[in-house]
């Protein structure tokens, strides 16, 4: 085969191109510690690594996600932790408040403190986060969600929803709660009223009964099985002093009546108060009956609505105004502290179910945390056996290159000057 001089020219220089590149390529996997440089080192180890990437880009935004989800769960528990220490105190002033010794100053100043504490939940409820949207408002950050009326009654103006964030590839964690929830749709242990009718006893007489308002004090003996009739009960008291309760509507027929309890009688002391404990309902009757007397105990809808659910603040109000009337009786006061003081355990109630809520879910993201750092940390590993160098081979593989592209070079000079002249 003849070959020609530039041939031989070219086939030496091409040689030592890819021999010194190959050195070079060894070389900077070295300095760079990778071993893959661009795709085509590897084609399936590059696509691999891609898709490590991206995962790994995801679980930076979980982790980012996490991070927010942490910070807006802790600030709504510092803040549900003030909530509850309030109620407490506002619950420690409405027991000094059924105190029947009381005077009048001494309710004043209790209300004084009372309107204060309002204030002060008030203030909590409406809380915002460091973006400045409002805690309790739902998806509505920008709605303030408890606005105090002319009336002095307060009003929820943000919605029912809970913004989320997603902390995982198929889980997604609620980060805010709706203040209806958790201060508004609170059970009211004081949506019964009574109604005493005096009309039916006999001419000349004069009766002293006085009822209190009802308190629904046992909700679970209220609504159970043979609970408190949903259309309400009258009691009819007899010239002995007994009385009978029979279910609402009436039919005044003895043969279809139906009787709930008979024979109950009030002490012989008019002086003091008479407890009715019925079927989950509390009741104080005073004063003497002669007979004829009826008491209805129905839901109250004297607002033109039943108002089974009451706000926290709503119930504070009720009581401070109670307190601050001047022409309110010891009764009244009575009625409204039993109101309040149930009503602000149901209150505690659901701010407690909620701090238990929002515990759980900081729970979920501690595990969920954890989880993602381990995965991250597989990620990584993995990416490294695939992207990172054995450096020991990389030095044996440099120094056989080396070698073989100094040994190409002396070829390379010693080929380069042969000459047929030279040999004429």
């Amino acid at each position: 085969m003849r070959i020609s001089t530039l041939q031989a020219f070219n086939n030496g220089v091409t040689g030592l191109q890819r021999n010194y590149a190959n050195a070079t390529r060894t070389q900077e996997q070295i300095s760079t510690g990778n071993r893959i440089l661009t795709p085509a080192d590897d084609p399936v180890a590059s696509v691999r690594l891609l898709q490590l990437e991206q995962q790994q880009n995801v679980l930076n935004q979980y982790k980012s996600n996490l991070t927010a989800a942490d910070n807006s769960l802790t600030q709504e528990e510092v803040t549900l932790n003030s909530v509850n220490t309030v109620l407490h105190r506002v619950r420690e002033l409405a027991l000094r408040a059924g105190n029947g010794s009381l005077e009048a100053e001494d309710r004043k100043s209790i209300a004084a403190e009372l309107r204060e504490r309002e204030d002060e939940l008030l203030s909590l409820m409406n809380t915002r986060n460091a973006r400045g949207e409002y805690l309790f408002s739902g998806f509505q950050g920008k709605t303030q969600p408890f606005v105090r009326g002319a009336d002095g009654s307060y009003s929820y103006q943000g919605d029912e929803g809970q913004r989320k964030l997603q902390i995982a590839s198929s889980l997604n964690i609620a980060i805010s709660d709706s203040g209806k929830s958790i201060f508004q749709n609170v059970t009211n242990a004081g949506r019964l009223d009574s109604a005493l009718d005096t009309s039916g006893i006999p001419v000349g007489s004069t009766s002293t009964l006085a009822v209190s308002k009802p308190l629904v004090s046992d909700e679970v003996a209220f609504g159970g099985d043979g609970g408190f009739p949903a259309q309400g009960v009258e009691l009819e008291f007899q010239a002995n002093g007994t009385y009978t309760i029979y279910r609402l509507p009436r039919t005044y027929d003895p043969a279809t009546e139906d009787v709930l309890a008979d024979d109950l009688a009030m002490d012989s002391n008019p002086d003091k108060s008479d407890q009715l404990v019925f079927r989950g309902v509390t009741l104080h009757l005073e004063g003497a009956p002669v007979g004829g007397e009826t008491v209805r105990i129905e839901l109250d809808d004297s607002s033109g609505e039943v108002k089974e659910k009451q706000g926290i603040l709503d119930t504070i109000a009720n009581l401070r105004s109670a307190l601050e009337n001047p022409s309110t009786s010891n009764g009244g006061v009575r009625d409204a502290v039993a109101v309040s003081l149930t009503n602000l355990d149901h209150g505690m109630i659901s701010v407690d179910a909620a701090r238990g809520n929002i515990g759980a879910r900081l729970n979920v993201i501690e595990s969920t945390l954890t989880d993602n750092e381990d995965v991250a940390l597989v990620n990584k590993s993995v990416q490294a056996e695939l992207r990172e160098l054995d450096y020991a081979e990389a030095l044996s593989r440099l120094s056989f290159q080396t070698i073989i592209l100094e040994a190409a070079q002396q070829s390379y000079v010693k080929i380069s000057g042969l000459n047929l002249f030279n040999k004429m």
